[in-house]
């Protein structure tokens, strides 16, 4: 079993600060790393990989420092996000070229066991010209499977897949987690973390944001202030009845969109009262639509808080 520590890492890249004293530490298991996209996912992977070094910090692997360290490679398999192929070689021919740069006593065998666990032998001896986006992931899979890592990082292995690719490749992260590897992947898509990952690390602005399982970070996200854009058919009245109330911390008249925009601090209380209130005072609800819920303003909350 194994296991990766992240510590005080930052990266920057001229003036631009992309990862920022992150510290985690990825254990055994299938872990998420979370975030909408520019968050410093990617760079985060890229260090744990050994394709960057972080510019102030340390990046391990079962304690051993990962940057210009060409050992960790027997441990390790990586899916880039990146198309990083030779469209001219078959599936087999690909997956069998990383087989032999590992040296591994049969590499034929090993790259056959790699393309029929990601159910890939069907298209093994097409050009990967012809493949799809999904086809293309899933072949880069077999690749950073062929040595069979203890630790496999892989940066938003879904993009691209149809349906029945994603719960395929979701059931044999399963699989390897269950067995005690190390899994890690990043996804933007809170959908995909809550389906498959049992720990979640959320990176928000290159900075370490929230850890824990999906219930705490679902929980953490829930309880953050809402914002809300209500239009009814007496705005004023529902304002003074809403300020009223502990649910909220802040209402203001929008006078371009003719609404209300409402703070809640309370989300299942505001949930609550809202009809109550209206009901009580004749007014109707014509619009009630939240105004922040696009995921950089979801995960910049847990960053602040």
């Amino acid at each position: 079993m194994s296991t990766i520590d992240i510590e005080h890492a930052s990266r920057w890249f001229g003036n631009v600060v992309a990862v920022n004293d992150v510290s985690v530490r990825i254990g055994p298991g299938v872990t998420g790393l979370l975030g909408p996209n520019g968050a410093g996912k990617s760079t985060l992977i890229n260090m744990m990989g050994g394709f960057l070094a972080p510019s102030v910090g340390t990046v391990t692997l079962d304690g051993e420092q990962i940057w210009r360290n060409e050992s960790i490679y027997r441990r390790m398999g990586i899916v880039p996000e990146r198309e990083a192929m030779y469209d001219f070689l078959t599936g087999r021919e690909f997956v069998l070229a990383n087989a032999e740069l590992h040296g591994l006593d049969d590499p034929g065998a090993a790259g056959a066991r790699a393309l029929a666990t990601v159910e890939m032998e069907y298209a093994a001896d097409r050009q990967i010209s012809t493949y799809s986006k999904g086809m293309r992931q899933r072949v880069k899979m077999a690749s950073a499977l062929v040595h069979e890592p203890s630790v496999l990082l892989l940066d938003e292995p879904f993009n691209g897949m149809d349906p029945r690719q994603r719960m395929q490749l979701m059931e044999l992260l399963r699989q390897m987690g269950a067995a005690g590897r190390t899994v890690l992947f990043s996804s933007h898509i809170l959908e995909e973390v809550e389906q498959l990952a049992a720990h979640i690390e959320v990176i928000v602005a290159g900075r370490h944001a929230a850890s824990g399982d999906f219930r705490r970070i679902r929980r953490l996200m829930t309880d953050r202030p809402h914002r809300y854009l209500i239009r009814s058919t007496d705005d004023r009245a529902l304002a003074a009845a809403l300020i009223a109330d502990d649910s909220t911390a802040g209402i203001e008249l929008d006078w371009s969109e003719k609404a209300l925009r409402v703070q809640a601090i309370d989300f299942g209380r505001f949930t609550r009262e809202l009809p109550r209130i209206a009901r009580s005072h004749d007014i109707r609800l014509l619009t009630v639509s939240p105004s922040d819920e696009s995921l950089e303003s979801v995960f910049s909350y847990l960053v602040s808080a």
